[in-house]
């Protein structure tokens, strides 16, 4: 059950729209702001992916959704709001503007969190002169409503407490809170993107491979083993039955090897541009975003509901939060009073009046 009563987004892009899902198919009432005059339809295709997701994952039926509201200012969207997560462009700018106006007018005891993709909270608190101690990093993954990890990054002004009252509140609404020890740009799970992307581009613009060979490589390999044991857990089984100092002791010379491209990145030109978005475009077949999202999310919840019925029926990895996840949606459900219930109900409440004759 979640620990979050009211809820405010501010900014609905890919990332707001995807945190509104979660919390609205946890019942929890949302109040969101975006200036953008083409929101509501992007937040409402964003809700129509997620609820099919949703239901894949429960079929017996979805929990009541919470109230989606859309404020006209930031000030309206956080007035009575005790978590608010602030997913706005990625401009400090822009980040100092927003937050200074949440911190303005959003309760004293809020927690506030920010999707930043890299930026520290240090940076970010200072534009806040009330409370700079409630913000935290709550850096999510998309899709916000299927992948749970939630990366928290607390600044030099965060109050400690906050940090374990942000982790209490993602993982009330299913996700995986991770507390990153030390404040560091980007983070961890960006910079670990950030290596692969780089030597990525180096691999396309000489010709190695391909868009999609790349990709291939990926998913019919070691991606398949990252996602159930990550990067340490698979080098480990590697190293045979002497585990990971054999493993380390076999491939640490690689290290000294030519085999990366990490310290320099391509020109990024129109040139570079052209060769991976041309590529993109043959790849995808012909299929829209749209068609992308939905097999992106049917796969995604396939993979986690066969982790989840691992390791003895308790589930593995993601498998394992998954099968508590769709656990607590279905008892949310199962609060839901279905049609017949509602007719009964309204019928007792109101009578009909005999006719008289």
């Amino acid at each position: 059950m979640s620990i979050i009563t009211k809820a405010a987004a501010i900014g609905g892009g890919v990332i707001g729209a995807g945190w509104v899902a979660r919390l609205l198919l946890n019942g929890i009432d949302v109040s969101i702001f975006d200036p953008d005059p083409e929101a509501s339809r992007k937040v409402g295709e964003v809700m129509k992916g997620a609820r099919r997701a949703y239901k894949q994952m429960l079929p017996d039926g979805l929990p009541k959704e919470g109230k989606l509201t859309f404020a006209k200012t930031i000030a309206d969207a956080v007035a009575d709001a005790d978590f608010i997560q602030e997913s706005v462009p990625e401009r400090l700018e822009l980040k100092h503007r927003v937050l200074a106006e949440i911190d303005l007018y959003a309760p004293a005891n809020a927690i506030v969190g920010s999707s930043t993709s890299g930026i520290k909270p240090t940076d970010m608190q200072v534009a806040m002169k009330k409370h700079p101690e409630r913000l935290v990093v709550g850096h999510p993954f998309n899709p916000v409503y299927l992948l749970p990890l939630v990366e928290i990054v607390g600044g030099e002004q965060t109050f400690p407490e906050a940090i374990e009252v942000a982790k209490e509140m993602y993982a009330s609404i299913g996700m995986k809170p991770v507390v990153i020890r030390k404040e560091i740009e980007a983070f961890v799970g960006d910079r670990l993107l950030e290596a692969a992307w780089r030597e990525a581009l180096w691999l396309i613009k000489d010709g190695i491979c391909t868009v999609e060979e790349l990709d291939d490589i990926m998913r019919y390999g070691f991606g398949l083993r990252w996602a159930q044991m990550g990067m340490f857990q698979v080098y480990r089984v590697a190293g045979g039955e002497a585990g990971m100092r054999h493993f380390m002791a076999q491939f640490g010379p690689c290290l000294k090897w030519p085999w990366t491209k990490l310290m320099d990145v391509p020109e990024f030109n129109d040139e570079l541009v052209d060769l991976i978005a041309t590529q993109s475009d043959d790849q995808a077949h012909g299929l829209s975003i749209r068609e992308l999202e939905k097999i992106r999310d049917e796969n995604l919840v396939a993979i986690m509901e066969a982790l989840s019925k691992q390791n003895k029926g308790k589930g593995w990895g993601a498998g394992a939060l998954h099968k508590d996840y769709t656990k607590q949606l279905a008892r949310l459900a199962a609060k839901k009073p279905t049609a017949s219930k509602a007719v009964e109900k309204a019928k007792a409440e109101n009578p009909k009046k005999k006719k008289k004759g």
